[in-house]
């Protein structure tokens, strides 16, 4: 009894001593997993954190990327500062570029700058969003083109000078000839306008009223005709209603107003001639010369400061030379019933002897030795003048000439902008001078 008491004991230790091996093994083993379990977590956690500060750097470089852009090889502009310019009215903002000159957007007014033609102008994409035109879109015409140009649109195209027959060269040589004297010749020259000289006087004096003014310009019929003309025209049109007395055109434009007009409108006659050759030449001839009179004007008061009236009265004297040599140059071609008249020998006849012709017919109007030495030299290929009116009449039959060529749509806006003679006219006052002077007359 006491044997088999011991022995159910010693199974109980041994089965107990099993049990708690066996036991303790299991409690490592979980142990052991829950560790591994743990480490695993941590590792995936790593990965999950390294691929998400990935994906936020990837973000953050692309956004940079596209937020500074290379500057593209077209514009020929470095990015650079940004400043403000003093316009007219308001301040613009423009991009600053190291290489180029700056490029003002369609979302605010040109720039000023010390030149005109500098810089880019703006345009409208055909979706309607602004689109910046670098100037080296822009192709400005130079001085010989310009009046190339208003020479093939009032006379047609001219062909080479080197297809020039003989037959031409001798009313060339003729003309060279008649031009000597034909400012002396009741033909061709033109006489100082009778009315002209107290009209000026008249306009320059404080003491003398606006309707005694008035009253003088109506002594003359044909120049009241002339004047209202020109007053309803559109460069000089104000208002819907129309002008119908000389004292309300003198109320309109004050008396520098209608000291201009009364002035064109006692040369403009003489600009009536017919020919069947160059039919367009007489129109062309004038509305050039009334433009170039106010551009002159305009620039010799803004930049030369000396004698506004000399260079409006410069500007109407050589465009009356152009009168005379063409019409010397048509009596010419007369003598020569099998010659038909060539458009290039008369550009070249025009711009060779309007200057001299000028002169002569300025010193036989009694202008001074000043305002007579601003015509020399005038010719399509001199762009350098020694005096303000040589500077002044330059600049006005530049600028009238881009001017008519803008009207007739030879040229767009802003080629004839940036065609521009230099100068240190503000840009706003040269957007205003442009658009009066691309008012189309009516």
């Amino acid at each position: 009894m006491a044997r088999n008491s011991a022995g159910n004991l010693a199974c109980k230790v041994i089965i107990g001593l099993i049990v708690a091996v066996l036991l303790t093994n299991v409690r490592q083993r979980a142990d052991l997993a829950v560790t591994y379990a743990l480490m695993t977590g941590q590792v995936l956690l790593v990965i999950v954190v390294l691929a998400a500060a990935i994906v936020i750097a990837a973000a953050v470089f692309l956004r940079t990327g596209k937020a500074k852009p290379a500057a593209s090889p077209d514009s020929g502009v470095e990015p650079g500062p940004t400043a403000n310019v003093s316009g007219d009215a308001s301040d613009i903002e423009l991009t600053l570029g190291s290489t180029r000159a700056p490029a003002a957007t369609a979302t605010a007014p040109a720039a000023t700058g010390p030149a005109v033609g500098a810089g880019a102008n703006a345009s409208v994409t055909p979706s309607g969003q602004p689109r910046t035109v670098h100037a080296e879109e822009i192709q400005p015409l130079q001085p010989v083109e310009i009046f190339s140009k208003l020479y093939d649109l009032a006379l047609g195209k001219a062909r080479p000078s080197s297809t020039v027959t003989a037959g031409h060269a001798d009313v060339a040589a003729a003309v060279a000839t008649a031009l000597l004297d034909a400012a002396t010749q009741e033909r061709y020259a033109p006489r100082r306008p009778n009315m002209l000289p107290r009209i000026l006087s008249a306009a320059n004096d404080d003491s003398f009223s606006r309707r005694e003014l008035a009253a003088l310009i109506a002594r003359d019929p044909s120049l009241v005709g002339n004047l209202l003309k020109i007053a309803n025209s559109s460069y000089y049109r104000v208002s819907a209603e129309p002008v119908e007395s000389v004292e309300r055109a003198v109320v309109m434009l004050g008396t520098d107003g209608i000291r201009s007009l009364a002035t064109a409108a006692l040369v403009q006659p003489i600009f009536r001639i017919g020919g069947a050759d160059f039919p367009r030449f007489p129109e062309i001839a004038w509305e050039h010369t009334f433009r170039s009179a106010n551009a002159a004007v305009g620039y010799n008061f803004l930049v030369e400061k000396s004698a506004p009236y000399a260079a409006e009265l410069l500007s109407l004297v050589m465009g009356l030379a152009e009168i005379v040599v063409f019409r010397v140059t048509m009596d010419q071609y007369a003598r020569y019933p099998r010659l038909r008249p060539d458009a290039s020998v008369v550009s070249v006849l025009l711009d060779t002897h309007s200057a001299s012709v000028a002169r002569m017919i300025g010193a036989r109007w009694e202008l001074s030795a000043a305002s007579l030495a601003g015509l020399d030299g005038q010719t399509m290929a001199t762009t350098a003048y020694p005096t303000a009116l040589g500077r002044s009449l330059y600049f006005g039959r530049a600028v009238g000439a881009l001017a008519l060529l803008r009207i007739h749509r030879i040229i767009d806006d802003e080629t004839g902008k940036a065609s521009i003679p230099m100068t240190d006219i503000p840009e706003p006052q040269i957007d205003r001078i442009w658009t009066r002077l691309t008012a189309k007359s009516e």
